[in-house]
């Protein structure tokens, strides 16, 4: 399958190929919901998402893998990433895997280089930053982890119109995403220190981070916890309501893979709901069946578009 979706996209160099290969694998194993909308796209445009989340993931990883304790290490680990891509931008290739396909997929679609950069930013943030006292002082936050992902992912999936019209849609879908987990991982973000969840909002129902802990602790959360995750909860899904006019901006072949992604993640909050803003007792998951059914029938979409073509 891999390998179709190379030739669909014409990456025939040998090492390229392979670069492309480890990106997808990766996806494959560490972003289940991602990765089952993206088998939603049209194969040539596959491998840039592979590559763009390889390499998301990557950093991801040196600032949330629980094996590294030491803060110093990791910006150790981020500052030699940032010199990498740096160096790669500028000579157009990298000789590691993943850098060699983001470098490509940069080239191939004409990615700003500066989305990198706020995104390395926010990276670097989760390093000294374990809390946000307002939706304003996350803003910075999420401008660099959930914005710009939306605007890589733009010129990969084609619009209709001026991508510009696109933009401001495709940035708030990320950051309705990256909400969404926000409110999933309380307790697991909890476990690195960080709350993320602004202090303003949670103080309004009486919570704070002793309280949290608390409930964790108890392995449930209380009536004051539900209340301001309930609060939030309704924020996250305006979020959902203002990014969904710009799926239908979008190239017609990319809207099915949007559409299934949109409801997916926006289906965590369905499952929050369901188990009454209870985010200590496990971590919510939309069932298996259910994920299915979303992308079988957004497979179905597909196949009538192409046959209408």
């Amino acid at each position: 399958m891999g390998s179709r979706e190379l030739d669909a996209a014409g990456i025939t160099e040998p090492r390229l190929r392979r670069a492309y290969l480890r990106c997808r694998a990766l996806n494959a194993r560490h972003g289940r919901t991602y990765f089952l909308a993206t088998r939603l796209l049209s194969p040539a445009r596959r491998p840039a998402v592979h590559a763009l989340y390889g390499f998301a993931r990557w950093a991801d990883e040196l600032v949330d893998n629980p094996s590294t304790v030491d803060t110093e290490d990791s910006a150790r680990a981020l500052d030699e990433l940032d010199e990498c891509l740096a160096h790669a931008l500028k000579e157009g290739e990298s000789g590691h895997a993943v850098l060699s396909a983001l470098i490509d997929t940069i080239e191939r679609f004409g990615l700003e280089h500066g989305l990198f950069t706020d995104f390395m930013a926010s990276m670097r943030m989760d390093l000294t930053v374990t809390e946000y006292a307002t939706f304003a002082d996350l803003g910075c936050y999420v401008r660099g982890s959930a914005e710009v992902i939306g605007l890589q992912m733009l010129p990969v999936l084609g619009t209709v119109g001026p991508r510009e019209e696109a933009e401001p849609y495709a940035a708030r879908l990320g950051v309705a995403f990256q909400i969404t987990n926000f409110l999933r991982d309380v307790s697991e973000d909890l476990d690195r220190g960080r709350i993320y969840l602004p202090l303003a909002e949670l103080g309004a129902f009486g919570v704070d981070r002793d309280r949290l802990r608390w409930c964790q602790a108890r392995g449930g959360a209380d009536r004051a916890v539900r209340a301001a995750l309930a609060h939030l909860i309704a924020l996250n899904y305006a979020d959902y309501r203002a990014a969904e006019p710009g799926i239908e901006l979008l190239a017609p072949e990319s809207r099915p893979c949007i559409r299934t992604a949109f409801r997916l993640y926006s289906g965590i909050l369905d499952e929050l709901v369901a188990a009454d803003y209870d985010v200590f007792a496990g971590r919510v998951a939309v069932p298996r069946m259910r994920r299915l059914a979303v992308a079988g029938a957004a497979l179905i979409t597909r196949g009538l578009q192409e046959v209408a073509r």
